[in-house]
């Protein structure tokens, strides 16, 4: 059976003509659609889709420029770069197993902003509006951390810092030294 959708003027939409009015948007090259890897596991996961607008200022002008969420849209704007650089561009999950407060084991899904791959190079990326204090940091470290081989791992943000490397090998670099040079992922 198929789903129906209720729009805000009180018309039923179904799955069916969303998805081909996706797709329309897609061959006209306004979204993009990425798909989702886990990283541990090495295979593409059947779930929702993220979708990115090739035009960052199409997007905000058809919405009159009422939604302009910053940290939105400089993930667009990252993705739109890795593109553009060439590279095949993912959405990364890592679950592991954790134990909740009563010793329960369960399962906890974190998201990698990307995976970006170009031939035998590969980036696992966050994009971070800001990390301004040591939950911030732990949320955006916590996929990285339990990605167990050696490609690169990275998280941009807004300000403009020179890149730097903690203890565990996680560059942090400000959107201005990622999108100004070009061998930036490489510093």
């Amino acid at each position: 059976m198929s789903k129906i959708f209720s729009s805000t003027k009180g018309n039923n939409i179904s799955d069916k003509t969303i998805n081909r009015y996706i797709e329309y948007l897609e061959d006209a090259f306004l979204i993009s659609k990425v798909a989702r890897y886990d990283i541990k596991g090495k295979k593409y996961i059947n779930s929702p889709y993220k979708y990115y607008f090739e035009d960052i200022g199409l997007r905000n002008a058809r919405l009159n420029f009422r939604q302009v969420e910053e940290n939105h849209v400089m993930e667009n704007i990252i993705y739109n770069e890795l593109k553009v650089r060439g590279f095949i561009v993912d959405i990364g999950v890592v679950n592991i197993y954790d134990y909740d407060k009563n010793g329960k084991r369960i399962l906890k899904n974190y998201e990698v902003d990307f995976i970006a791959t170009k031939g035998n190079n590969k980036y696992y990326i966050q994009s971070a509006f800001s990390i301004d204090n040591v939950d911030k940091l732990e949320q955006e470290t916590n996929s990285l951390n339990n990605i167990n081989d050696s490609f690169k791992k990275i998280i941009i943000i807004r300000n403009n810092i020179k890149p730097r490397k903690d203890e565990k090998g996680i560059t942090t670099m400000g959107i201005y030294n990622f999108l100004l040079d070009e061998r930036s992922l490489d510093l």
